[in-house]
């Protein structure tokens, strides 16, 4: 449901207010989320939350900092991130991915992208950072392939593609899934965007694998994108899993 025009005169006074805060605290941040996308493809969408990304050892500054001037704040997983409120409005204080793959680092910010949100300067995730980060979302209650082909489309001819690849490269089967997902989504579009070298070597790492020697153990690295539809696979089936199960 739209937001009304209060709704997002209170949501854009919370935004100016939270970023103030966050740029008063003195901790490097990132801001990610939905208004990452609108940076990269103008797509809005109304939301009540900021995404900022942070070092894992910045957290706790960022928590004690908001909690010390009134905010509710919560640990809401340990593994990956936390909550600032403040009324209908929270802040999601984010430093790894809840696979634990997509850690915040130095690097994050050496690639940020400089812009402006709220009247205020600020750094975005880098879209190569975004679209590692989406490539693990696949599970039942969201999937962001649609992100992902919208960041491409309208940002990948500006993308560092050896980087990206860099990012993903253990798990390059996922990048290639979805480059030829945009390539089904986009015919009209996908050999200007999408380097042919890139397509060419993913390729050939897939067809590579016929070529190895069978696995001696039975993994399923489906958890490793939705923890919760892969159960039956780990605690049924007895294959092992990449990941920690929490269900």
């Amino acid at each position: 449901m739209a937001m009304t025009e209060e709704q997002k005169a209170k949501a854009q006074a919370f935004y100016t207010e939270a970023l103030g805060l966050l740029n008063e605290s003195g901790v490097d941040y990132l801001l990610g989320g939905g208004f990452a996308m609108f940076h990269y493809t103008r797509i809005y969408r109304d939301t009540k939350d900021l995404d900022i990304f942070c070092k894992a050892s910045d957290c706790p500054k960022v928590i004690k900092f908001f909690a010390e001037r009134g905010y509710k704040t919560t640990l809401h997983d340990a593994r990956w991130i936390a909550k600032v409120f403040k009324d209908e409005h929270y802040i999601d204080i984010i430093y790894d991915t809840v696979n634990n793959i997509c850690t915040v680092d130095d690097s994050w910010f050496e690639h940020a992208e400089t812009g402006e949100f709220a009247n205020m300067p600020v750094k975005f995730i880098s879209a190569e950072d975004l679209v590692w980060c989406k490539c693990y979302v696949q599970n039942r209650e969201r999937y962001d392939g649609a992100d992902i082909n919208h960041i491409l489309l309208k940002y990948g001819k500006h993308m560092d593609w050896k980087r990206l690849l860099n990012r993903v490269d253990r798990h390059w089967q996922l990048l290639l899934s979805h480059l030829v997902m945009f390539q089904f989504v986009y015919p009209s579009e996908y050999q200007d965007i999408i380097p042919r070298w890139l397509f060419e070597e993913l390729l050939s790492r897939a067809k590579d694998q016929y070529e190895l020697p069978s696995a001696q153990e039975r993994v399923c690295r489906g958890p490793i994108v939705d923890n919760t539809q892969y159960c039956v696979d780990i605690k049924e089936w007895n294959y092992k899993s990449c990941t920690i199960m929490t269900i």
